[in-house]
């Protein structure tokens, strides 16, 4: 049944982008899709009709069903054959469709790209980062192989398109090099070498923000010559940096200038389970990054614990599960983390097998045995959590999506009656990536 549904709702999509001929922005990498894909999609809202995936509709059945417009008909057959009438309504009727589709393209097994590519004809390609243990790798015979998948997204860009790629990620870089003199590409990051060059970054932090929750990040944003201040108010990390620069190259694509870009900007806020700051129980801070794992994404985290740490007379407290898909690189991505967490936290939770790697590289570098407490599941660590922390504490929750260290977030989070509306929700696995 699989096969025939992303069948039909391939030639579904195409028909669509067939009659209505949108604009189609497109994002992949390892790290930071998402987070790009919104940035994006504030910079474009206020000037055109865009459309950006639900969720995590990235895959080859959630992402025709973006073009679609409809959200899954789950497991219900009458419910699919419901959107397959309704999408051929639309063909033939619709007078709004979307002037630009900003979709996010996962990868996570040879074939996925190249399938998506097929009938989806992409004019902007964005590569967000990669790093030295990207995800996936496990469905890959080597991080090569993956590399070249991910690339494909900018080898078949549409004529004129458009590939943006991370100048700060040495393997994005390189994907650059490697496109037709007829590409024309541009790249963002805080390198000399990028056309969208982030500097002056900075948290806009207090304690007297943190006590309001009033904090975020600033930087200048340089293009050509031109530069514009950017505050992205209540987002954390640098990473929302990079997701602005690249929103930036694409809104200068369609007629935006930096100003333009800046204000709109302001709209953006980050999605549930990613990086954001919820007050906690005990007069807490928790730093919500549950939403995925990665060894960048965990890195880029610790850090923001540091800093948040620095303004807080609490202790830093880092819960940890397991990052998946690593394949053979599993096990050194998680030492490479534990050895990170000693220069951060003063106490570490880890969830699931994986993560014992965190603890033991955590122990090895000189963490003491009573700050470090290991669990399998995540329902196992949630108590013991909520009884350790104290007043001023911020606690890091950072794992895979099928870890649910969400779980752990509600058990500590001082208003858990608004999860469904704050934390992050389980991905259905016909959907995303």
């Amino acid at each position: 049944m699989y096969s025939i549904l992303q069948y039909i709702l391939k030639i579904l999509a195409k028909m669509i982008i067939w009659r209505y001929g949108p604009e189609i922005v497109a994002v992949t990498g390892s790290v930071g899709k998402t987070s790009t894909k919104e940035a994006i999609y504030r910079v474009l809202k206020g000037q055109f009709r865009v459309r950006q995936n639900i969720g995590s509709y990235n895959n080859e059945i959630g992402t025709p069903l973006t073009i679609l417009g409809f959200e899954t008909g789950g497991h219900s057959l009458f419910s699919w054959l419901k959107i397959f009438l309704r999408a051929i309504t639309i063909v033939f009727w619709q007078k709004d469709y979307p002037e630009i589709l900003i979709l996010e393209m996962g990868v996570d097994k040879p074939g996925d790209m190249e399938y998506l590519t097929s009938f989806i004809p992409v004019k902007i390609g964005v590569i967000t980062a990669i790093g030295q243990f990207p995800v996936h790798l496990e469905f890959f015979p080597e991080k090569g192989r993956l590399v070249e998948e991910k690339s494909l997204l900018v080898k078949s860009l549409t004529k004129g398109g458009l590939a943006v790629l991370n100048y700060d990620d040495l393997t994005v870089r390189m994907i650059g090099a490697d496109l037709a003199e007829a590409t024309k590409t541009v790249k963002y990051g805080f390198g000399q070498g990028a056309d969208f060059k982030i500097s002056n970054f900075q948290f806009s932090l207090t304690s007297q923000e943190l006590k309001k929750q009033d904090l975020g990040i600033s930087f200048k944003l340089e293009y050509q010559g031109s530069i514009v201040p950017i505050r992205l108010v209540g987002v954390l990390g640098k990473q929302q940096a990079f997701a602005a620069a690249a929103a930036a190259a694409v809104g200068s694509y369609f007629g935006l200038n930096l100003v333009e870009i800046s204000t709109a900007l302001k709209k953006y806020r980050s999605l549930p389970g990613r990086v954001n700051l919820l007050k906690g129980i005990k007069q807490t801070w928790i730093i919500d990054d549950s939403y995925n794992a990665s060894p960048t994404a965990v890195s880029a985290a610790l850090d923001i614990l540091k800093e948040l740490g620095s303004h807080s007379s609490g202790r830093r407290i880092a819960v940890l599960g397991d990052m998946l898909e690593l394949g053979e690189e599993t096990e050194a991505a998680h030492r490479t983390i534990g050895q990170k967490v000693v220069e951060v936290v003063d106490l570490l939770f880890t969830v699931g097998d994986r993560a014992r790697f965190i603890a033991e590289e955590a122990l090895k570098y000189g963490l003491a045995q009573e700050k470090v407490f290991d669990f399998p599941r995540a329902e196992d660590a949630a108590l013991p959590v909520q009884q350790e922390v104290e007043k001023g504490d911020i606690i890091l929750v950072k794992g895979s999506q099928s870890i649910r260290t969400e779980k752990i977030v509600k058990e500590i989070m001082a208003q858990p009656e608004k999860a469904n509306e704050l934390l992050v929700r389980q991905t259905d696995s016909w959907l995303g990536k």
